[in-house]
């Protein structure tokens, strides 16, 4: 499957990216356009955490836009945030709620292909990367990985803090790793927070078995701690592009929230 990328690393940890895809598989023709179907990538992501695999990290990516099917959405349809706000698993509006489709919204059927044909399979790699490491190491991190515009109105009050983590209540990882989380990000001069308005997508809430030692934590970034924000986000000015030198700072912090990640899963609780 030449969509689904992993690395495989032998450190206990796993970084997952789940949106920062942009192709459009064989539904590019329904979107309104491809630039909408696309607006919404976490951009960038996957280049700002390419240092990952020299730690030692499993990375597992899938390269198809989120628009075609979210995988960080609960398969059955269910809400991640009941009563606010968010996508489905295959997207019919963006964040800024405008339709992607031309002719009418996928139907069932067409969400049960792409279910099987991409959901499952980029699942089943994460499951086994999983049980591959649980093989070797008492207990492992999964870090899932996103981004987002700072400012989207639909989806959240204000300005989004720069490093949003999300641990679903604290359910989804022993009580000492989102500290050790937090404790790298306030090295930062940047803003954090814990479980607000993203407290973990699908896959931190469905892997996250601290019990079983698979330990998940869910990083939301806003992406103007690595990339320029434009003020108006359109075709004309979306995404703007990355460069080594603007993201420099934010890859050193996050090379040492990973960091504190991995020597959590050296001796979690």
């Amino acid at each position: 499957m030449s969509w689904l990328e992993i690395h495989r690393g032998e450190a206990p940890l796993i970084v997952a990216f789940p949106h920062t895809g942009t192709d459009l598989a064989d539904v590019e023709a329904q979107f309104v356009s491809p630039w909408l179907a696309r607006k919404d990538a976490d951009w960038w992501i996957d280049q700002l955490y390419d240092f990952a695999a020299g730690l030692g990290a499993t990375t597992i990516r899938t390269a198809l836009s989120r628009s075609v099917i979210d995988v960080n959405r609960d398969p059955s349809g269910a809400s991640l945030y009941p009563g606010m706000a968010t996508t489905e698993l295959c997207p019919t509006t963006t964040f800024d709620n405008e339709p992607l489709y031309r002719d009418g919204n996928p139907g069932a059927d067409e969400i049960a292909r792409r279910r099987v044909a991409y959901f499952d399979p980029y699942h089943a790699a994460i499951e086994a990367e999983i049980a591959r490491l649980r093989a070797i190491h008492s207990g492992i991190v999964l870090y899932d990985a996103h981004s987002i515009r700072s400012h989207v109105p639909r989806l959240f009050d204000g300005e989004l803090p720069q490093f949003n983590i999300g641990t679903n209540g604290g359910t989804t990882c022993a009580p000492a790793l989102a500290p050790a989380v937090e404790a790298a990000c306030a090295a930062t001069p940047w803003s954090q927070v814990t479980d607000g308005r993203f407290r973990g997508g699908w896959t931190t809430r469905h892997y996250g078995r601290p019990e079983q030692g698979v330990h998940a934590i869910q990083m939301e970034l806003a992406c103007r701690g690595y990339i320029d924000e434009p003020e108006v986000c359109d075709e004309a000015h979306w995404p703007t592009p990355y460069t080594e030198a603007r993201a420099a700072p934010m890859r050193a912090a996050l090379t040492r929230i990973l960091t504190a990640c991995l020597e959590f899963a050296g001796a979690p609780e």
